[in-house]
């Protein structure tokens, strides 16, 4: 249209592509500080009318991260530190396997997504997800456990033990082992397209897990349970979730809260004895926080032990004509950005 300034756009030079400038993007990094989302997308405004103010509609990467720290700064020494690790962590050219459980209840499902937002993470699967699938293609005559609820599998529990105080822990863990194959199938084929992952769910134990690191040895894994210690504010949860989700009627979790309490002090415990983190859930912001610097102190410590810090790694992958990914070899990680920068270039 005559008359309209054509918009100018800042281009990341370094990106394969030429990834422009984006406030969202820049703001769901800037969030992993641990800055509220409205700061951190006010920061990314600002950073763009800097940039724009000095006419600098090209900039490399470190320098547009050397930016965004000085803005943290002014907010406090630790939210630029928070980011500039996260920045390391993305540098890495090693697939994150981030596994979050816990019982019934405490908030997975929740922090997941809300961390996933965070970490720029695009892979987001519940094992009950994986359990509805399993239950398709086993019928209840041959896993039983597999098509009841984690907390009711007690029902299902060998004849012998049945009527024991130990009933439900035993129907949990026969669910959580049918379930384990189809989580590591899952993770397997994420490792194989080279995308990060965040899995969820009360299948996610510590103790069946073992080996997991071995077998997954080109992945970081990050294992967490979260848990709730406040039994009212536990019971809450389901009230909440009645509300928000209709479908899902809290009566049947209240009916079964002393199992779903048992099940969370078992995981604990055997959290505890494997030195797996266990993040008590208070509120939504303090929680993924915790268990960002979880995630960044556990991958830098991995990327240390395997010499893998060089920042300067050559690329397993390269693009076809029709944007899809191709190997190169053994395929490491692809980062959402260099994805988006090649559907915004097509």
């Amino acid at each position: 249209m005559r008359g309209r300034k054509r918009s100018q756009h800042i281009v990341i030079t370094d990106r394969d592509y030429g990834l422009p400038y984006s406030k969202g993007l820049m703001a769901s990094s800037l969030s992993v500080s641990g800055l509220p989302a409205a700061e951190a997308f006010a920061i990314a405004e600002r950073i763009e009318q800097k940039l724009l103010g000095e006419h600098r509609l090209e900039i490399t990467s470190k320098e547009l991260r050397d930016i965004a720290a000085g803005f943290l700064r002014e907010r406090g020494e630790r939210y630029a530190d928070s980011y500039l690790k996260w920045q390391t962590v993305e540098e890495l050219d090693v697939p994150l396997v981030i596994l979050l459980g816990g019982a019934t209840g405490v908030g997975k499902s929740t922090v997941a997504t809300q961390l996933a937002t965070r970490l720029g993470i695009t892979r987001v699967v519940s094992t009950d997800a994986i359990r509805e699938v399993l239950r398709s293609a086993l019928s209840a005559d041959l896993v039983p456990s597999l098509h009841v609820s984690s907390f009711n599998a007690d029902v299902v529990a060998p004849v012998a033990v049945r009527n024991s105080s130990d009933a439900v822990l035993v129907g949990f863990q026969e669910q959580v082992q049918a379930v384990a194959v189809g989580i590591k199938g899952l993770i397997a084929r994420a490792l194989e397209e080279g995308t990060d992952i965040i899995v969820e769910g009360a299948h996610l134990v510590p103790g069946f897990l073992d080996g997991w690191e071995e077998e997954f040895k080109e992945a970081v894994l990050v294992p967490i349970v979260m848990c709730v210690g406040d039994e009212d504010l536990h019971r809450s949860h389901f009230h909440m979730r009645a509300i928000e989700t209709k479908s899902r009627p809290h009566g049947k979790y209240l009916d079964s809260f002393e199992k779903i309490r048992l099940i969370q002090d078992h995981v604990n415990a055997l959290a505890e004895e494997r030195g797996v983190p266990v993040v008590e859930v208070f509120d939504l912001d303090s929680t993924i926080q915790e268990i960002v610097s979880l995630v960044v102190k556990k991958t830098l410590g991995a990327a240390r032990d395997k010499g893998d810090m060089a920042s300067n790694a050559p690329r397993a992958f390269s693009y076809g004509d029709n944007g899809e990914v191709v190997r190169k070899g053994r395929l490491s990680r692809v980062k959402h950005w260099e994805v988006l920068g090649r559907r915004r270039h097509s």
